[in-house]
């Protein structure tokens, strides 16, 4: 019988996943994602199987190495692991579940014992044309595994047959039993003066969906975009952190 893990999600935007922990339990995370841990738990860091477990990671988007925390001391500890970017943190159980695919870097930690693994995308026109690249995460076991995503999470239900198209970067992960695939969003001027990209995420169910409102790429654009309209301004006597207090307070 698999143990559950204990936990809490806190925040709204900016969120947090606080795990607790038994004496003896243990839960594994991405490197750097751990926000504190009460005393008595035992940091450990390593490949988590080998260096070619390692490497598959990276082709992941996730590091080399990959943390263990177990409580070592008497009681209950608790340890709290925070998204890298404003967003939202989506509890899996991949007991019920079964094996989920999910974009680059969405892995935030997990219980111990979770497997971390390249899942290429079936087709070759997914793999160079989807948006999230040929290389996908797969997260399979036997319990609960958190990813984090950008803004809002919306989770969608296909029925078996059910098709549904997705802008590619607003998908965030979704269950082994869905079909993946590419399509052409069809048309010149829609395709190239649309704004949505040349392709859509085309899935076929059943299985559960789920989808983000804020690709952390999309955010990125507008950022850099608001900050190269600024040049000028900082070019013509401004200072860069008025052009920074200005984008921030709205008046952009």
């Amino acid at each position: 019988m698999v143990h559950e893990i204990e936990f809490e999600l806190v925040g709204d935007d900016m969120q947090a996943v606080i795990i607790a922990l038994d004496p003896g339990e243990m839960v594994q995370a991405e490197a750097g994602a751990m926000m504190y841990m009460t005393d008595g738990i035992k940091m450990n860091t390593g490949t988590g199987g080998g260096i070619l477990k390692g490497m598959k990671r990276i082709l992941t988007g996730e590091s080399f190495f990959i943390t263990t925390f177990q409580q070592a001391g008497a009681g209950l500890g608790k340890v709290a692991f925070a998204a890298p970017y404003p967003g939202k943190i989506i509890a899996l159980d991949l007991a019920k579940m079964g094996t989920v695919l999910c974009q680059r870097d969405a892995y935030l930690c997990s219980a111990y014992g979770i497997d971390i693994s390249v899942a290429f995308t079936k087709r070759l026109g997914a793999g160079f044309f989807g948006g999230e690249g040929f290389v996908l995460q797969r997260l399979s076991g036997t319990g609960l595994a958190f990813v984090h995503a950008g803004g809002t999470i919306i989770e969608k239900q296909l029925a078996d047959g059910e098709l549904f198209n997705v802008d590619t970067g607003c998908l965030v992960a979704f269950q082994d039993s869905i079909d993946y695939n590419i399509k052409f969003v069809g048309g010149i001027k829609t395709a190239f003066f649309g704004g949505e990209g040349l392709f859509f995420a085309r899935l076929r169910g059943p299985g559960t969906v789920f989808l983000q409102t804020l690709p952390f790429s999309r955010l990125a654009d507008r950022v850099v975009s608001a900050a190269m309209s600024n040049v000028g301004e900082v070019k013509r006597g401004g200072s860069v952190f008025g052009s920074l207090g200005n984008f921030i307070g709205g008046d952009r």
